[in-house]
């Protein structure tokens, strides 16, 4: 599994995710999760999971795909 799509994993249940800035990790996870380091017993589990969704569920992925193809696919 790349290390890309462990991240994601964890965020599906409102797990918050912390990493190093390497590799492809600054664009999962986001930068006021930085902030949220001292506040992890406070965090709102139902948010990242809401958050996980706008970026990461299936759906919005597959449009995305779908989106990149037709581009892909122009004349």
């Amino acid at each position: 599994m790349r290390i890309a799509q462990l991240a994601p994993r964890p965020m599906a249940c409102g797990t918050p995710v912390i990493a190093y800035r390497s590799s492809s990790m600054p664009k999962i996870v986001e930068a006021q999760a930085i902030k949220a380091v001292n506040e992890l017993g406070r965090l709102d589990r139902r948010r990242m999971r809401a958050r996980f969704e706008e970026r990461f569920s299936a759906k919005r992925m597959a449009k995305e795909y779908e989106s990149q193809y037709r581009t892909l696919s122009l004349p």
